[in-house]
């Protein structure tokens, strides 16, 4: 005999639990090779936009590489922020470690990750990094059959140094928004690079999934 949890949404004006204070996700990291080649990539491929560099971050006679970043204690890093769309900031690091592992993780290993971009046109996408140098596109677009988010297309693809990747193109009307009031973010206005989207601050309210 099986048993099904039932299901609970939040009811409106009630917080989630977790951290106090939250408010958005800052940033997310990738590790990369060489810190030129991935700032190049992302702001001329990919579109995002170079907000600052630094570095070194190193301490050669201390401890804080491993006290504070769990690397090895002479490890020596350069970073780069970027900032990818409407709402996401893109942080890269190049370091240098005695301890350095090289291998990328496949997406089924431990620690296994990808960066997903929604695109309004899959096909038009395919066509423009299938011409961009060292870009391998994994198979070829698919469509989500059934499930939560059946009718959505998408397409793996990996950068020049191996980091894997997606492109997304959202279905309107997604079975899952049927089931509860909670939704994911976007498809959200295209991001312009010649003019950063801060945030309006007569306008506080995030972009919402049209379709919600």
């Amino acid at each position: 005999m099986t048993s099904t949890a039932p299901t609970t949404t939040t009811s409106p004006g009630l917080r989630h639990p977790g951290i106090p204070g939250a408010t958005n996700v800052d940033h997310i990291a990738y590790t990369v090779p060489d810190l030129d080649q991935a700032v190049a990539f992302f702001t001329e491929v990919i579109g995002a936009e170079l907000i600052y560099r630094e570095g070194p971050v190193q301490d050669p006679q201390g401890d804080m590489m491993r006290r504070q970043l769990g690397v090895h204690p002479m490890a020596v890093a350069h970073i780069a922020m970027l900032r990818l769309g409407p709402v996401t900031n893109l942080e890269l690091f190049e370091y240098e470690a005695p301890d350095q592992s090289r291998v990328l993780p496949a997406n089924s290993d431990w620690g296994g990750h990808h960066l997903a971009i929604h695109v309004t046109d899959l096909d038009a996408a395919v066509r423009y990094l299938r011409g961009q140098p060292g870009v391998e596109l994994l198979g070829t677009a698919q469509t989500i059959p059934d499930g939560p988010i059946s009718g959505n297309r998408w397409i793996y693809f990996r950068t020049p140094w191996g980091l894997q990747m997606e492109l997304v193109q959202a279905s309107p009307g997604l079975p899952y928004e049927s089931t509860t009031r909670a939704r994911r973010y976007g498809p959200a206005p295209a991001w312009d690079t010649d003019h950063p989207s801060s945030p309006d601050s007569s306008d506080p309210r995030p972009a919402r999934n049209p379709s919600a």
